[in-house]
């Protein structure tokens, strides 16, 4: 698991003796929340008022940015402390965060998997054979269109459409079957 230099550095300031223990501990908590409530804001409590404000953001960013690099990548604890270790945590800091980690480490996985775009599923296909005899730049067209329209299962309201000829429909069905192939000789 990479992070980034910056990040580093705010791990190291979590790691400080600037942070006491309990502190750590709400700075963790808060952080995950952050992640799975989309609140992204640090509130401010009396325990964190002993703390220096800029260290308090730049450990508590560092400790977000942290958690969604490993839900994103699904480190395990192995690799979530060579990079804790790598920040000078205390082993007691490291334990309870892997653990406070991996409690949380499936509803982090899960909030991720809703957030950026989807790809959308294509459940059906409807097609129909046009044949155009003229349009409006020539007198006489005299040829095959099919129209696609390929419904998708998140949104059945849209649907992608487009018009082919019976070379392209026949060159896309060919790299279909190419891909199905392709994925059927990697999935052996």
């Amino acid at each position: 698991m990479e992070v980034s230099p910056s990040v580093l550095l705010g791990l190291q300031a979590a790691s400080s003796s600037a942070i006491a223990d309990t502190v750590f501990l709400g700075l963790m908590t808060r952080a995950i929340q952050a992640v799975l409530t989309d609140e992204g804001e640090l509130q401010s409590s009396p325990s964190l008022s002993e703390v220096e404000p800029t260290v308090t953001k730049e450990a508590f960013f560092a400790l977000t940015t942290l958690v969604l690099e490993a839900a994103r990548t699904d480190a395990d604890s192995p690799a979530i402390s060579a990079v804790l270790e790598e920040c000078k945590f205390t082993p007691d800091r490291i334990q309870a965060f892997t653990t406070l980690y991996n409690s949380y480490k499936t509803q982090l996985r899960a909030t991720l998997a809703r957030v950026g775009p989807a790809l959308s599923h294509v459940v059906d296909v409807k097609w129909r054979l046009d044949y155009y005899l003229k349009n409006n730049h020539v007198e006489r067209v005299n040829r095959p269109v099919y129209l696609i329209d390929l419904k998708l299962q998140e949104d059945h309201t849209n649907a992608v459409q487009f018009a082919c000829t019976q070379e392209q429909l026949q060159d896309l069905v060919s790299k279909l079957k190419d891909a199905g192939r392709s994925l059927e000789k990697f999935s052996q």
